[in-house]
C-alpha cells in the first residue's frame, strides 16, 4: 500500500464538520476530488458505531497509518466502548482493498468449534435443543478469532507499529471513558443476563452492585491486562500466552470445551471475494462462511430484471419485488451454504445470473408467493441481534469493510475471569438440530451442522461496490439475519434510486427471511405503502429499527454516513 501523490483541485470540505455530529447518521463529506486520478486526496474516513472507536480510528489515519492500521485500532477500541458487539473473544470478516494493486481479499477471522464438539452436542434426552447450553454457557463459545485475524491483517498490510494501534484502547480500559446514555441503559436492562457470573457482574457494575449512570467514568482494569499482553505479545498472547491460560482456566471451571490446543491450532484464512455485477456496478463481498456475500449477488441477479427506478424507492411494488427475492434467498441459505473448508456449496450457481433470472420469471409483479410454495433450488449436476461494522477510506485510496461480532448483544454475557474479555455464543450460529430455528429464527440443514473445526455459516456482510474499477461504496450492518436485507437495501438506493449515502441509510427499511412468512417493516413507513402490501397478500408486521449501517460513499468527495438508528455512532474524517 505505497503512497501515491496527488495535487488537490479544492481545499477541505466540510459537511458538518469533519467529524459528523454524534448519532446524527448525517454524513462527513471529505474533499476527495482527483481530477482523472485513481487516487484520492490526502483525507481519510472511518465511520464505527461509536464515537470514541471511530476517533481512534481518525487519529491512526491522521500519524500516516493506512486503512487497515484504523480497522484495527478502533476494532480493539470498540472492545472497550461498545462491549455490546466489539470484540476480543469473538470473530468476523475483513475486505481489504489495497489501492496500488486493484486487489480486493477477505480475511476470514471467524470463531471455529473446538475440537470436542459434535453435531449432538445441544439435544436433551428427548432430542430437542437445550437453548440455554446453546446460547448461554461455556459450552456455545466458538473458538475467538478476532486476534488473530487482526494480526494478520496487520502482518498482511499494516504500516504503523503493532503497539500503536493497541494503545489507544488500552487508554481507554485503564483511564476509563465517561459512561454514554446507550451504554448505562443497556447494562440496567441486561442486569439478569450479566449477572449470571460474578466475572462479569465484576466488570459491568459497581463494587457495591449498582449500575452505572449516565456521566459515570467507566474503567476496566482486567481488560486492560488482557490489551497490554496482546500489545506487546501480539496474537500469541491470547492463543499461547497468559490470556489464553486464563480463558482455558475458565473453560475448565465452568465446564467448557475449548482446550488449549483449540486455542493454539486456530488460524484465520485468506480467502477470495465472491463477486456479482449489477446495472454496470461490480459487487464485491465476503465469501464462505458468511451467507451475506453470496445471498446479496443472488438478490442483485434477481432484481436486476424489474424496472426499480421507475417504481420508485420504498413503494409497495418494489417492497414487493425484494421481498420476494430475499425469501427466495434465504430458502437457499436453508439448505445449501456451510463452511466451504467442510461443505462443497453450489456457490457459482447460486450467484449465476442464469439462476437468477430463472427465479425473476417466477415472481409476479402483482402477485405474493407464499413462503409454502417456495423451497430450496435444485442446482443442476455438479458444478447480533448484536455484530458491529467498521467501513475506512484512507488517503491512498485503500480501503476496509469490516463486519465482526460476538453474536447476541454481550454474547454470552459471560467473562473470563480475570481478562474482562466478554465470550462469544457463535455456536449457536450452526444448525445445533437441522430444521430448528436458531436464535435469529434462521433455519439450517446438514451444511451448517456442528463439526469439530468447522466455522458456523454467518449473515455478516461487508460489501464494497466498484464502477469502471474504483470503489464507490464500501457498507456493512449488524443485525442477525437482518444483517443481508440491510445491506442489500443500501446497495439498491445507491445504484436504483441515485440516492446519496445519508439518504441511503435514512431510508425506512424491511425484512423478509422465508420463514416465519412475515414481512417486517420499520416504524417510519408510511401506512398507505403497508395497506397496499397487506392488500397484496402480505403478512406486514411492524418492527424495532433493522440493521445500523456504516458506510463510506466516494464521488467527487468522501461521504462517511453513521446510521442514526443506534446512538452514538460516528463519520470521523480528516
Amino acid at each position: 500500500m505505497k503512497k501515491l501523490l496527488l495535487s488537490l483541485s479544492s481545499a477541505l470540505l466540510v459537511g458538518l464538520s469533519s467529524q459528523a455530529a454524534t448519532g446524527s447518521g448525517l454524513p462527513s463529506i471529505i474533499d476527495y476530488k482527483s481530477s482523472h486520478h485513481p487516487t484520492v486526496a490526502e483525507h481519510g474516513m472511518v465511520v464505527t458505531r461509536q464515537y470514541l472507536a471511530s476517533r481512534v480510528g481518525r487519529d491512526i489515519l491522521q500519524k500516516g497509518g493506512n486503512a487497515v492500521d484504523a480497522t484495527i485500532a478502533s476494532g480493539f477500541a470498540l472492545a472497550v466502548v461498545l462491549p455490546v458487539a466489539g470484540n476480543i473473544g469473538g470473530g468476523g470478516f475483513m475486505l481489504v482493498h489495497d489501492a496500488e494493486s486493484g486487489e480486493t481479499i477477505a480475511i476470514d477471522y471467524r470463531e471455529k468449534a473446538p475440537a470436542k464438539a459434535h453435531k449432538d452436542m445441544y439435544l436433551d434426552a428427548e432430542g430437542n435443543v437445550d437453548r440455554q447450553k446453546a446460547r448461554f454457557s461455556y459450552m456455545s463459545v466458538g473458538v475467538p478469532g478476532t486476534v488473530a485475524g487482526f494480526e494478520l491483517a496487520h502482518k498482511k498490510y499494516g504500516k504503523l507499529p503493532w503497539k500503536d494501534l493497541v494503545e489507544p484502547a488500552i487508554r481507554l480500559a485503564e483511564d476509563g471513558f465517561i459512561m454514554n446514555w446507550d451504554l448505562a441503559t443497556k447494562l440496567d436492562t441486561r442486569r439478569t443476563h450479566l449477572s449470571q457470573s460474578e466475572a462479569t457482574k465484576k466488570v459491568f457494575y459497581k463494587e457495591d452492585g449498582s449500575t452505572y449512570k449516565l456521566g459515570d467514568k467507566f474503567v476496566q482494569q482486567d481488560l486492560a491486562w488482557s490489551l497490554k499482553q496482546i500489545q506487546k505479545h501480539g496474537a500469541k498472547a491470547f492463543y499461547q500466552g497468559e490470556v489464553g491460560e486464563k480463558l482455558i482456566a475458565a473453560m475448565k471451571k465452568h465446564g467448557g470445551i475449548i482446550s488449549q490446543q483449540d486455542l493454539k491450532a486456530y488460524q484465520p484464512s485468506v480467502r477470495k471475494v465472491v463477486r456479482g455485477s449489477y446495472r454496470g456496478h461490480d459487487i464485491v463481498a465476503m465469501p464462505l462462511p458468511s451467507s451475506g456475500g453470496v445471498h446479496i449477488i443472488q438478490m442483485l441477479n434477481i432484481l436486476e430484471h424489474f424496472p426499480l427506478a421507475e417504481l420508485g424507492s420504498n413503494t409497495a411494488k418494489t417492497i414487493h419485488l425484494m421481498a420476494e427475492s430475499m425469501k427466495y434467498a434465504y430458502a437457499d441459505r436453508s439448505k445449501h451454504l456451510g463452511d466451504s473448508d467442510f461443505y462443497d456449496a453450489p456457490v457459482a450457481w447460486l450467484t449465476s445470473k442464469k439462476y437468477g433470472s430463472n427465479i425473476a420469471k417466477s415472481i409476479s409483479l402483482d402477485k405474493v408467493t407464499a413462503s409454502t410454495d417456495i423451497q430450496p433450488g435444485i442446482p443442476a449436476a455438479p458444478e447480533s441481534p448484536e455484530t458491529t461494522q467498521i467501513s475506512v477510506v484512507d488517503k491512498w485510496g485503500n480501503a476496509v469493510s469490516n463486519t465482526y461480532t460476538l453474536n447476541y448483544s454481550f454474547g454470552t454475557g459471560l467473562v473470563a475471569e480475570g481478562t474482562g474479555i466478554l465470550l462469544n455464543n457463535e455456536m449457536d450460529d450452526f444448525s445445533a438440530k437441522p430444521g430448528t430455528p436458531n436464535g435469529y429464527g434462521l433455519i439450517g440443514g446438514e451444511a451448517n451442522t456442528i463439526e469439530p473445526n468447522k466455522r458456523p455459516l454467518s449473515s455478516m456482510t461487508p460489501v464494497m461496490v466498484f464502477k469502471d474499477g474504483k470503489l464507490k461504496l464500501l457498507t456493512g450492518s449488524p443485525g442477525g439475519s437482518r444483517i443481508i436485507t440491510a445491506v442489500l437495501q443500501i446497495v439498491s438506493n445507491v445504484i436504483d434510486h441515485d440516492m446519496n449515502i445519508a439518504s441511503a441509510t435514512h431510508t425506512p427499511r424491511f425484512h423478509h427471511q422465508w420463514l416465519p412468512d412475515v414481512l417486517f417493516v420499520e416504524p417510519e413507513l408510511n401506512q398507505d405503502t403497508v395497506d397496499l402490501l397487506q392488500n397484496m397478500g402480505y403478512k406486514v408486521k411492524r418492527s424495532g429499527t433493522i440493521g445500523a449501517t456504516q458506510s463510506i460513499q466516494i464521488e467527487d468527495y468522501i461521504y462517511g454516513s453513521a446510521d442514526p438508528r443506534r446512538p452514538n455512532a460516528e463519520a470521523a474524517g480528516y
